[in-house]
């Protein structure tokens, strides 16, 4: 690949990643694409590779540039997934006994949903405690899903049920099971209400591992509340990588 032009006579770390990332969004280098070597990038700017790296770490921590085995850089390449929020879980499930509402979706966006799960016995934090209007210390059904498209993670999902609904139901077994409606339709706790809050921050080194995320790489993370009659029977907290997402929401202004 052609080299790019000299950005700037000061040749700094800087004023190469702000060229390069000039090239990056004008398309001169399109995702997927690997970047011209140290060496080479060192010759054209006119500056050590030690100055050439120190720019194209500054990418990497922005999100633009990831690293590959044996030195090579690309940018990076993600496709997303268009996340509906407002559909998600809601009216007319697409649950089937194979997939449930999330996965339906992601297959008929013509990807491969994957998820797997696996279920704990604990007590209530203060946090899920207030989530869910329990005690703190009560028991609670915890299911993990880590949810793959294409083969690869794209969300980290954590679900709190009350001991008191859970215990002794489809809830407890491990596995990605579904069922048409929903699990808490089919126990008999449907979710008529949900409350969600959306955050962006920094991930934790555990989500950075079980999302395989690249340096510099901000997450969403949804929480979303489900109540049924009596109050609230769901708490799933969704952690989503900024940069395989696309949230929507839809709603009528006039009601």
């Amino acid at each position: 690949m052609t080299a790019p032009q000299t950005p700037s006579p000061r040749g700094t770390a800087r004023a190469i990643a702000d060229h390069l990332r000039e090239q990056i969004r004008s398309g001169t280098f399109p995702p997927g694409a690997a970047l011209p070597t140290s060496r080479e990038l060192a010759e054209t700017y006119g500056v050590t590779t030690k100055t050439v790296t120190a720019g194209i770490d500054l990418l990497k921590v922005e999100g633009l540039v990831v690293g590959e085995r044996g030195g090579r850089r690309r940018v990076r390449s993600d496709r997303p997934i268009t996340w509906n929020l407002t559909a998600f879980e809601r009216g007319k499930r697409r649950d089937s006994r194979s997939l449930d509402d999330w996965s339906a979706a992601i297959k008929m966006a013509g990807r491969i949903p994957a998820q797997h799960v696996t279920v704990e016995t604990g007590q209530a934090s203060q946090e899920v405690s207030e989530w869910l209007e329990i005690t703190p210390g009560q028991l609670v059904i915890i299911r993990t899903r880590l949810r793959t498209v294409d083969e690869r993670p794209f969300q980290l999902s954590t679900s709190w049920f009350p001991g008191e609904i859970a215990v002794g139901t489809l809830l407890e077994e491990e596995g990605d099971v579904a069922v048409p409606g929903g699990i808490l339709r089919h126990i008999g706790h449907p979710q008529l209400h949900v409350r969600d809050e959306i955050r962006i921050r920094m991930p934790s080194p555990e989500e950075t591992d079980s999302l395989a995320l690249p340096p510099g790489t901000p997450v969403a993370e949804h929480l979303r509340i489900g109540y049924g009659q009596n109050g609230p029977v769901r708490a799933m907290r969704t952690i989503a990588p900024g940069d395989r997402h696309v949230l929507v929401y839809e709603m009528d202004l006039n009601e």
